[in-house]
Parts: C-alpha cells; sequence; structure tokens
C-alpha cells in the first residue's frame, strides 16, 4: 500500500477488512489495497491515515462513487432533508401505504424526463433490479399482449453493453468481453448486434458546437452501423419483446460514445415492428453527458441538423432505467418509467394476473431515499448543472483531449484514444491497466481514479473546481508518462 501511517485502531479493522470484507471485483486471497476514509466534502474525500510527513491524507475524488455523487459529498440541501424525513419516517412499506417523498420525487423525475409519453413510475432499489424489472416489465407486456404462448421472449441489445451484475442483467450484457463471460452457459441466450462506431465527442456536445476542427471527422455518422441491428430485427422480430441499450454511452463495457443517429435509427425500427425499447440511463442520466438524459440529445441532433419538424423522429424509451444519481449518490434508489402504453396492457384486467405487474421489492419506495432523491432532483431543476458540466466538459477536452492528441510520445506508446462529453473523460490504453499499480500511483498524489481494462476514465461531481480538476488531469498525465517507463524501461533516460 502507499506510503502511509495508520493507528493501531485502524490497522486493526484493515486487518478484520482484509480478512472477512468482500470488496467488488476483487479477490479475497489476493484483494486490492483498500483505504480507509474519514470523511467526504464535496469532491473531496479524507482518509483516516497519516502521510509519511504526518499530515492528513485528503483525495480529489474523480469518479463521483461510481458515478452517482453527482452534487458532491456531504450536501447541506440533502443532509437536511434527510435529517427532517428521519425524525418522521425511515421506513415503511410500499404495500398498501404511500407518503410524500415518493410522490414528491416521482412528480420532478416526470418533469426532468420531459416526454408526454412517460408518465408511469415503478421504484426499486438498485439499477441491477431496475434493469430486471425493466425486463420483467417487456416480458409481461408481450405475454398479454400476445398470449402466454408466445414466441416473443428474446431481448436484442448491442455488442459491449453493461447493465448489471444480476442474471437477467447479466444475459444482456456483452456475453464475450464483459466480466460476466464466465456465465454465459447459464444464462438466457439473447440477440447481440455489433456496436455502432465509437466516436470521440458527440455531435450534440457543447465543446463541438464551439470548436468543431479540434475533433476533425471523429463525429460523423456511418449510416452502415445500423445494419447489423436493422437485419437482426427484421429476420427475428417474431422472437424480440424488446430491445435494450445504453444510449450514446456505453458505460462499464468500454465507456464507448457513439452517435445519435444510432438512437433515431433504433426507435424508428422498434415503432416500426412495434418492439418496445429500454433505455438504461442508470450511469448516462441526470445530466452527465450534457443532457439531462442522454436520448434527449437526439432531439437536440435533429434539430442541429435542420432536419423539418415534420421529419423529425421523436426518440423516447417505451422504458426508462434510472438509478445511480437518483439520490445524488446518497442512498440505493433506482426508478423504471414506463410508457402509458406499456401500463395498459400489463394492466389489463383480463392478463394471466389480473392486472398486476408482479414485483415488489421490500424497500420500494423508502421514504428516506426518497427525501434524498427529492432534494437531489429540486437542485437539478434549477438547471446550475448545465454551466457545471459544460465547464467540466471544455476543461476536459483543453487539458485531456488535447494535451494527449498533441503529445505524440504518449499517444504513439501507451494511449489508444482519449473521449470526452459532458462530465465524462475517458482515455483509453493500449494496452491493460496494472489496477494495483494505478490504483496506488493517483492515491498516492492526492488523487482518486479507479482504472479498469484499458480505460482509465473519470466522472466526477459536478460541484468539482476548475482547480480540483486540474489536479487530476495533471496527475492522469503524470501517471501515464510512469505507465510509460513501466512497459518500456529501455526508454528512460
Amino acid at each position: 500500500m502507499t506510503d502511509f501511517t495508520y493507528s493501531p485502531e485502524v490497522q486493526e479493522l484493515l486487518e478484520y477488512d482484509k480478512n472477512h470484507l468482500w470488496h467488488p471485483y476483487t479477490s479475497m486471497s489476493r484483494p486490492l489495497p483498500v483505504y480507509p476514509v474519514k470523511s467526504a466534502t464535496g469532491a473531496t474525500i479524507s482518509l483516516d491515515v497519516k502521510s509519511k510527513d504526518n499530515e492528513d491524507v485528503t483525495l480529489v475524488e474523480a469518479m463521483s462513487s461510481w458515478w452517482c455523487m453527482i452534487h458532491g459529498y456531504n450536501n447541506a440541501e440533502i443532509n437536511e432533508a434527510m435529517i427532517a424525513q428521519i425524525k418522521n419516517v425511515s421506513h415503511v412499506m410500499f404495500g398498501g401505504l404511500t407518503h410524500a417523498p415518493a410522490i414528491e420525487m416521482s412528480q420532478k423525475l416526470l418533469k426532468l424526463v420531459d416526454h408526454e409519453k412517460l408518465q408511469c413510475c415503478f421504484l426499486a432499489d438498485s439499477g441491477s433490479v431496475a434493469v430486471e424489472v425493466a425486463m420483467k416489465m417487456a416480458m409481461q407486456y408481450e405475454f398479454t399482449r400476445s398470449g402466454d404462448k408466445t414466441s416473443k421472449s428474446k431481448f436484442l441489445t448491442i455488442r459491449n453493453g453493461y447493465h448489471g451484475d444480476t442474471f437477467g442483467a447479466m444475459s444482456v450484457c456483452d456475453p464475450v468481453s464483459s466480466m460476466h463471460s464466465i456465465y454465459s452457459g447459464c444464462l438466457p441466450q439473447n440477440i447481440f448486434v455489433s456496436a455502432p462506431s465509437m466516436l470521440e465527442t458527440l455531435p450534440t456536445s457543447n465543446v463541438f458546437e464551439k470548436t468543431p476542427e479540434i475533433f476533425g471527422g471523429n463525429v460523423q455518422w456511418d449510416k452502415h452501423d445500423i445494419d447489423d441491428f436493422s437485419k437482426a430485427i427484421e429476420e427475428r422480430r417474431d422472437e424480440i419483446c424488446a430491445v435494450i441499450l445504453e444510449p450514446l454511452l456505453q458505460g462499464a463495457g468500454g465507456m464507448r460514445l457513439y452517435h445519435p443517429q444510432y438512437i433515431i435509427e433504433v426507435r424508428k425500427l422498434c415503432t416500426k415492428f412495434e418492439i418496445p425499447l429500454i433505455m438504461d440511463e442508470i450511469a448516462t442520466g441526470f445530466g452527465r453527458t450534457g443532457a439531462m438524459f442522454a436520448f434527449h440529445h437526439c432531439k437536440t441532433y435533429q434539430e442541429k441538423m435542420g432536419v423539418p419538424h415534420e421529419q423529425r423522429v421523436d426518440v423516447y424509451p417505451d422504458i426508462l432505467c434510472v438509478g445511480k444519481a437518483l439520490t445524488g449518490g446518497y442512498m440505493t434508489l433506482s426508478a423504471v418509467v414506463a410508457a402509458e402504453h406499456i401500463k395498459d396492457v400489463i394492466s389489463h384486467s383480463g392478463s394471466a394476473t389480473g392486472g398486476c405487474f408482479m414485483h415488489g421489492p421490500t424497500f420500494m419506495g423508502n421514504p428516506l431515499a426518497c427525501s434524498a432523491a427529492n432534494k437531489s432532483l429540486e437542485i437539478l431543476l434549477r438547471g446550475d448543472w448545465h454551466r457545471q458540466v459544460i465547464n467540466i466538459e471544455s476543461q476536459l477536452v483543453r487539458e485531456l483531449y488535447v494535451a494527449l492528441n498533441n503529445d505524440a510520445d504518449l499517444m504513439s506508446s501507451v494511449v489508444q484514444s482519449v473521449r470526452v462529453t459532458g462530465a465524462v473523460g475517458v482515455v483509453e490504453l493500449k494496452q491493460p491497466v496494472d489496477s494495483a499499480w494505478f490504483h496506488q500511483q493517483f492515491v498516492s498524489r492526492g488523487v482518486y481514479v479507479r482504472p479498469f481494462n484499458r480505460l482509465v476514465y473519470i466522472m466526477p461531481p459536478y460541484v468539482i473546481s476548475a482547480e480540483e480538476l486540474t489536479k487530476v488531469t495533471q496527475t492522469i498525465i503524470e501517471v501515464l508518462r510512469l505507465w510509460q517507463e513501466e512497459l518500456f524501461p529501455a526508454q528512460k533516460l
């Protein structure tokens, strides 16, 4: 571990942690280092350690705790909302009962989703569960509409996707390159098509609109991208109960940006063949890509391209999954927003379930979580997020995209490509990272970045200051130079 000093009490806790706590995506026999957190505020976390100079250690946190802490840590408004709520009721079952936090949160969520067809909310307790709920909705919709003997039970999706770690969600993650490939023989066999071409930014990004020359021709639509999807949906439409994808930014499957026109074409095909479209915006929702929801980019793109109003495609999901940033990262909560026609079919009294949707998590609509979400969405509705994300995007373009693309040495040796949109910065490397090595290098320099596979990426809290973000970007480049020396020691001077 990094050269920190631990008190005996903290050392004892860490030893217990090492022997008994199973951290995500790691081995208990060879665990990656973990660092004890004492407190967190804004875009920083303070560790319960001392540096070699006996000073407190604070890290600039560039991951938003896996993309959810958009308003930063220890947000005074969300704190106060939760304190007020916990004095009334922290939890009550949602079966046969309701409460103001859930109702008011849903009102704000639908306002932000901003589509007249999306009016029905199902509250769940995590992103993976939201995907499971969406898939069950699509299947129950098809069973009710077409009868129990329908052959339409498969999902069509694109490769490089990631939708969660539960079994239904795993079945629509990439079957080869995802972290779930060992389960492939146990999962339902769904339909996968080629992923669309990867872009370095979105054609709707604020920075591309102002300075398109920076990106050259790297944001163009390739009309052949949709060919594989189009062929699959036409040839196998009698098997497909729904399409599911992450719009415009694929997350843990590779942090891949792709063109809004792809989603426009998908929407057209789903409408043509009357197949529900599920959009997983668990990672992309609530402003992360520069739009409140990623599918909103499709409307903006058509406006920018001057498509006549009568020819524009109304792009929306029939079922929308949200989570992560819904509560501002404070508590686990997710929601599935369904279109009216999905609700009407599932709720038909003549169905096998009597019109009931057969799902009900214990902590569904948890009042404490809803109170946090209610305040988080209120903050978003004020609109400051847009300025914050634009500023982050501009800085990431200058300090990562331009800086690295102008560094011929790093680009020729270790960096494959750089991508930026909204509050997302991605450096894809030519070789897989050594996770433990990178983790230690970042922490020792006062920055928290968690690379995986070939990706060094950041999705910082929107409240991060320009100075804090500069520390992150400069540290990334510094660590990449050290990584170059690790890979090519003969090139050291």
